[in-house]
Order: C-alpha cells, then structure tokens, then sequence
C-alpha cells in the first residue's frame, strides 16, 4: 500500500469535516507540492492536534474543551471503532485494533465552526505533514504527558466497566509502544517549532485541565463566552 493510499481516508474525513479545506477529488488528481498551502479562508480557523498515550485523558479534556471553548471535536480513535462495527466496513475486523496497529478512518461529522480540537491525529510524522499541506495548518499540538504505569492503571480500571476489548494488560502495552514509536516522532517534531503545549496529566481531572486551559490561552486560545 502507498503512503497515498494509506492517507487518502484520513485526508478525506478532515476535508469533509473542515468547511475551509480542499475536498478529497481535487487533493488527490491535482496534487499540491507540500510547501504550497491552501488559500487562507475569509474566516478565522484554529487546527489542534491533541495527543497523548492510551488513558491519558484526552477524552474527558476533550469534553471540557468543546464546552469551554467552542471546539468541534474529531477523534480518531472513536471513528475507527464505529467504523470496524458498521455493517460492509473494509475495517470490520476487531483484531486490527486489540493488536495496537494503527488504522484508517472514513467519515466525520460536518462542521462549520471555527476551531478543530483533532484527537489522536497526527499518528504518524507524515500524515502531519501532508495534513498541513492539503488540508490546514496545526495552530499547537496539545499534548498529555503522562506515565506508562499510570495510563496502565487507568485504562485496567476503565476496563472493569468499558467492555472494551482493548482494555487489558497486553494490549495496553502494545498500544503505548505504537504511540512511542510513531506518535511521539510528531510532538517532538513540533516541539522543535514552538508549537507544542505540553501538560503533566498525573494530577485529577480539575487540574490537568486548569493547565490545559492555562496553556492554550497562553497560545492566545481564549475561552468563548
């Protein structure tokens, strides 16, 4: 498989989700060299990659950020899972996601306003960079530090209740591996550019988010009334 092939769905769910950006038909027969950005949009748009290793937090972050801060929401790891239950999916297939691999998303909701909260995106250094080349740039990445014993932890006792397969020992750790070795590339990446606000996530939940939002507004990302 190419790396275009490989990208093409990814590409395509944020253009469709992002009013602004190119549609999936005119990115991939007319190709844009990677350092030609589409046109600026008349209106004021703000791209956050927000990542963090598994139970790290990001969806419960994610959640008071939409609230707060008027983002729209697109996480990949959900997308993924509703994508391996619909009926017909090229991705129905639970082992690709209990084994820690890495997959493609399809669809996401339309969304028309102005700022993008993207979580679990970028998984890899180059979707980050054909991202901001074909669809928009990244204002930050947001990232959760937090320790492997501690997500571990977290994510044993989510799976007392969650049902989910994926939250067991062995698979946990295979997933923190995956973020290591592909995910961590892209905020070490950033961080090289200024662009990373990094947050320690071992504290409760009020706290890390008071750095979060500490954080982002330092980066000029103000809270909506």
């Amino acid at each position: 498989m190419s790396f275009l092939s490989a990208t093409r769905p990814l590409t395509g769910l944020f253009s469709k989700s992002l009013p602004f950006a190119s549609g999936p038909r005119r990115l991939y027969s007319t190709p844009r060299p990677p350092q030609q950005r589409p046109e600026q949009h008349p209106f004021a748009v703000t791209v956050v990659f927000f990542l963090g290793g598994p139970g790290s937090g990001k969806g419960t972050q994610s959640a008071n950020l939409v609230k707060d801060y008027g983002f729209v929401h697109l996480s990949a790891g959900d997308l993924l899972r509703a994508e391996q239950v619909r009926e017909g999916s090229d991705h129905r297939r639970p082992a690709l996601q209990r084994n820690g691999r890495l997959a493609r998303c399809r669809a996401a909701p339309a969304g028309t306003q102005a700022r993008f909260l993207i979580d679990g995106f970028p998984r890899k250094l180059d979707q980050a960079v054909f991202f901001e080349a074909t669809v928009a740039p990244s204002e930050l990445v947001l990232f959760l530090d937090c320790p492997e014993e501690v997500m571990e932890k977290r994510l044993l006792k989510r799976g007392e209740t969650s049902g989910r397969d994926d939250d067991n020992a062995e698979s946990i750790r295979k997933r923190f591996r995956v973020f290591v070795e592909t995910s961590m590339p892209v905020v070490d990446d950033y961080e090289k550019k200024g662009k990373v606000v990094k947050v320690k996530a071992t504290g409760s939940v009020e706290e890390v988010y008071n750095e979060v939002r500490a954080g982002i507004e330092s980066r000029g990302i103000k809270q909506r009334s």
